[in-house]
């Protein structure tokens, strides 16, 4: 039987991940499994505890959401581990991409008996990522959703993505896309491995991660009013035929404004500029 090492964000959710991963733990058990459980004391730790589990041979399973699966995506293409996610936090958009179930029962199927495929990676400031590096709206949303702690989990990303389009100054972008430049007046840019982000938006629809190419999304400036009243489009992958939305694909995006953050997964990386390559194949994982 498979050898798992569940390696849990307890802060995850709010707080309940280890409630929330319970069931899939169970059902693993009741299959016959014996997982190795870790509390992880942090991004610092990763490169020891995957390490340990490749020497064990164990699967990595990250248990938590996006950040979960970004702080530990770095270690595990260094160390060539088999990875793995169990998706109890927020956003748990990588998992979604990947069709990984929420179900335990059909969870701990994929965890004991999936075979493992390869699918891309982002390198960016010095480190691998899995779901998509973005800058403008997109990373003043994700600055108010780690700063809200009362609203419900549900309504966080949509109160931060409207609070975000209200007061994002329209900003200059200089976006390079492999040797072609993009240079405009507007909102986002997105450079996207995996279509979601955001807890369910569809932000690039065509995007995948088995063709070792960013789809870069740039969003220039429009109607504020008009633009918070489509914000649905976004989760069902329609605002990509706006005239204010452009779509290019290649795999080394450099992003560039000022005073604007890029963030990676959830995650804050550091100030703009930065840049992101497409690392093809880099990641070993079961999906569902």
């Amino acid at each position: 039987m498979r050898r798992l090492h569940l390696i849990i964000n307890p802060q995850a959710s709010g707080g309940r991940a280890v409630q929330l991963a319970a069931p899939a733990i169970a059902a693993l058990r009741a299959a016959g499994a014996d997982p190795r459980i870790t509390h992880s004391p942090g991004i610092t730790a990763a490169d020891d505890l995957v390490r340990e589990s490749v020497a064990a041979g164990e699967t990595v399973v990250a248990v938590g959401g996006d950040g979960m699966v970004s702080s530990l995506a770095d270690a595990v293409v260094r160390h060539g581990a088999t990875f793995a996610i169990m998706p109890v936090g927020r956003g748990n958009d990588f998992a979604r991409q990947l069709g990984i179930p929420p179900d335990p029962a059909r969870l701990a199927t994929v965890l004991l008996e999936a075979e493992p495929v390869r699918v891309d990676a982002i390198e960016v400031s010095g480190r691998v990522v899995v779901g998509s590096v973005y800058a403008g709206v997109d990373s003043q949303t994700s600055d108010l959703v780690n700063s809200v702690q009362r609203i419900p989990a549900l309504l966080q990303y949509p109160y931060g993505a409207v609070r975000a389009l209200a007061t994002f100054p329209r900003t200059a972008f200089r976006v390079t896309v492999d040797d072609e430049v993009h240079e405009y007046e507007g909102f986002s840019v997105v450079a996207a491995n995996s279509g979601y982000y955001g807890k369910g938006m569809h932000i690039a629809p065509d995007a995948g991660v088995h063709d070792g190419l960013f789809d870069v999304v740039m969003i220039a400036a429009g109607n504020r009013a008009r633009f918070i009243a489509n914000l649905p489009r976004v989760y069902r992958g329609t605002h990509v035929t706006r005239p204010e939305v452009a779509v290019v694909r290649g795999s080394v995006v450099t992003i560039e404004a000022e005073g604007v953050p890029a963030y990676a997964d959830g995650e804050r990386l550091s100030e703009l500029p930065v840049t992101a390559t497409m690392r093809e194949g880099a990641l070993s994982i079961l999906t569902g």
